[in-house]
């Protein structure tokens, strides 16, 4: 097993054994869910708008270098400087510089994914730069020193009176946990931030092939101030996040907006695209613009799955997800592998046998795959990626334990034998259940088993409708 499967492992127990934290969050996405329903109910046609956006997207990935290409083209023009970043470290190294030639010491960042993805913040502070997240949910996760719970909800595991206690911590006197109150405490923390820091970093949701902009969709406005003040604007996003044209906004917005958060739109939407021109009163003087590939084009080569870069981040999939209701964001590591499209990515753009757990930790339900708003057929990559994990080599127990399931299920002697074996263990089942002695003492210990049958099937079915002349019942 590896160090994050066991991580997994642990995160996962002791989420699970903390029912007030997962009734909260079931309430939380219970709540999502209402609200996403009634929006859905809004469009005249809800599955004829996940289709367009599907084949939007694979127009989008299936000509990815030519849209890339014009995008940098375009945004070059008006000013923009575009780099090419391969791996995680390349771009963590690509953004340092920029910021060491602006003599540069203060950073503000609004939330970006593929800062998460690229453990940037740790870089930059590395660097001996002082960095500051200013969405909400980013800066309670920033001060508690841990990642994002969720990709959309970054502190939805965090009670209001958790928050309350943390700001108290490092801000001071809190009047109280209401939220006005608290978003009020951590403006005014943030205020001097905004006009003091020397670079604004932010992500993306879209870039935009035709025109060369870039596209941020937000709630709180805290992005528009960390592009508008500050004199040096850099803007980290995946290469998968091209749309071919202007007008696609049109429909992954409000698409975006209904997914991630059950909302006709999102609050602020902005598009970027170039430094401040001249005669405009705000933006940044430099706008710099890093294209993240990390094994992206890796994805793009394989045929089979390379569907998931279609993924537009909004964090559906995570909210329907029995499992991340159940286990939390934390247990599968980065921000950028929880959830079943995390299961499935990290697998393919790391090692397969760092991350195979994640797809294991799945019940294939499909919910996932019936939610996405881009259509991404999630449950089937995740069979893939177990597929794949068991073509690989594997540790002779794990193939004697194949081995020996295989024997067992392909042999009705066997079965005979547990029907046996089953009558006999029933008297011990209720005494050995949970101890030292049972077997199964990991499922046992929370959950309940149900005891073992009086009558097996056969023996049932046999008494119920007697074997008819010249057939047998093996």
């Amino acid at each position: 097993m590896t160090g994050n499967a066991k991580n997994f492992l642990q995160h996962a127990g002791k989420m699970a054994a903390d029912s007030r934290r997962r009734q909260a969050i079931a309430v939380a996405l219970n709540n999502y869910q209402i609200a996403r329903d009634q929006r859905e109910t809004t469009y005249h046609d809800w599955q004829a708008v996940r289709h367009a956006a599907a084949e939007t997207k694979w127009e989008a990935i299936h000509q990815l270098d030519q849209h890339l290409l014009t995008f940098a083209d375009k945004i070059g023009l008006r000013g923009a400087k575009v780099y090419w970043a391969g791996t995680d470290l390349e771009a963590c190294q690509i953004i340092i510089r920029i910021i060491q030639t602006r003599g540069a010491h203060s950073i503000i960042k609004s939330k970006t994914m593929a800062g998460e993805e690229i453990h940037l913040n740790r870089a930059l502070e590395l660097a001996g730069f002082e960095v500051a997240e200013t969405d909400l949910g980013e800066v309670i996760v920033q001060r508690r020193h841990e990642p994002p719970f969720h990709t959309v909800f970054p502190s939805m595991h965090l009670a209001r009176g958790e928050i309350k206690e943390l700001f108290q911590r490092e801000f001071g006197e809190v009047p109280s946990d209401s939220p006005e109150d608290l978003v009020q405490v951590a403006r005014d923390a943030l205020r001097e931030k905004y006009f003091t820091a020397d670079v604004g970093i932010t992500g993306a949701n879209f870039a935009i092939a035709e025109t060369g902009m870039i596209s941020i969709a937000e709630n709180e406005g805290n992005a528009r101030l960390v592009t508008a003040l500050p004199k040096t604007m850099i803007t980290l996003v995946g290469i998968e996040k091209i749309l071919p044209r202007f007008q696609d906004l049109a429909l992954f917005l409000p698409l975006l907006a209904t997914a991630g958060a059950g909302q006709a739109m999102t609050a602020y939407n902005t598009i970027y695209s170039g430094p401040r021109q001249f005669g405009e009163n705000d933006g940044p003087e430099e706008f710099h613009v890093v294209l993240l590939d990390n094994r992206r084009t890796e994805i793009l080569a394989n045929v089979e799955q390379r569907e998931v870069l279609h993924c537009i981040r909004c964090g559906a999939c995570l909210n329907v997800c029995p499992i991340f209701r159940n286990v939390g964001g934390h247990a599968y590591g980065p921000v950028s592998a929880a959830g079943p499209i995390g299961a499935v990515t990290m697998p393919l753009r790391d090692r397969l046998a760092d991350w195979r757990h994640l797809s294991e930790a799945s019940s294939l339900c499909g919910a996932c795959t019936e939610t996405c708003p881009v259509k991404i057929d999630l449950h089937h990559h995740l069979l893939r990626n177990r597929r794949q994990a068991v073509q690989k080599k594997i540790s002779w127990l794990e193939q004697f334990k194949y081995d020996l399931f295989t024997s067992f299920v392909n042999h009705p002697a066997v079965w005979s034998f547990g029907k046996t074996f089953g009558r006999l263990a029933q008297p011990f089942q209720r005494m050995i259940r949970g101890t030292a002695l049972d077997p199964l003492r990991a499922w046992t210990r929370t959950r309940d088993l149900p005891p073992l049958a009086k009558e097996s099937f056969k023996d049932w079915w046999r008494k119920r409708k007697p074997v008819r002349p010249g057939k047998s019942m093996k």
